[in-house]
């Protein structure tokens, strides 16, 4: 499992999980159900990116968010 501490990681890891898949953005955008320009600013890390929106991108590549508070074992 991998940390993800800010929007530029979480971009990275989706970025790079589509092209493990060998998805272009645009395929991605069409399938998740969301927009290109909302994929390449996913992807870029911008932080105003809405969270509902990055859920259905990292449903759709099969990934998944888990939560941890302060001390919880990683």
């Amino acid at each position: 499992m991998q940390s993800i501490n800010d929007s530029t990681a979480l971009g990275a890891v989706i970025r790079a999980e589509r092209k493990r898949q060998k998805l272009t953005q645009e395929q991605l955008a069409a399938l998740a159900g969301v927009g290109i320009r909302f994929v390449r600013e996913l992807e870029q890390g911008k932080e105003s990116c809405r969270i509902g929106l990055a859920l259905a991108v990292l449903r759709t590549l099969g990934l998944s968010v888990n939560v941890a508070g302060r001390g919880d074992d990683a």
